[in-house]
């Protein structure tokens, strides 16, 4: 994979992105009515899914296999941090999609709908299915992971406390 976009001005631009994925993903959690002492952990969990699809998408994954990739990783680190933070992984998971999900695919196949564009229709909603199929999948992969290993991180988490 190509990471030289990562080199001079294009690494201020993925500092930039994931700083604004991280409050825009904060930002929805607060409306979502996550724990106050959890926003933080909800903005890193968006941000981290952003700055792997983006990392995907300069790769030359394309758009779906970038969303799933994204997915799959924000999906696992919500398990870890669920089980260290002993919340349910649903307040960091519902959250860290927020940036993925193709809003813009779907405010466009509906447009080309209404404006009775029926190529162009068909091309966003077909494109907007496959990205909400990836994300879908993402999410099914990572919790396809044997529950034991998030465990594991909790008593480790566990003992250093209690040290």
């Amino acid at each position: 994979y190509d990471l030289s976009f990562c080199y001079g001005r294009g690494c201020a631009v993925m500092i930039i992105q994931f700083i604004v994925s991280l409050f825009a993903t904060l930002s929805f959690a607060e409306l979502f009515g996550a724990p106050k002492k959890e926003l933080f952990f909800c903005g890193l969990t968006g941000a981290i899914g952003w700055v792997v699809y983006v990392i995907g998408l300069n790769s030359n994954m394309g758009t779906v296999l970038a969303n799933l990739t994204a997915t799959f990783a924000l999906t696992v680190f919500s398990r870890i941090l669920s089980a260290i933070r002993r919340n349910p992984v649903t307040v960091y998971l519902i959250a860290g999609i927020f940036p993925l999900v193709p809003g813009a695919g779907i405010y466009y196949t509906s447009y080309y709908f209404i404006m009775n564009d029926m190529p162009q229709f068909s091309n966003y909603g077909m494109e907007t299915i496959k990205v909400a199929g990836a994300i879908v999948l993402g999410i099914v992969f990572g919790f396809g992971l044997p529950q034991s290993w998030f465990n594991a991180l909790q008593r480790i988490e566990r003992k250093k406390t209690a040290l």
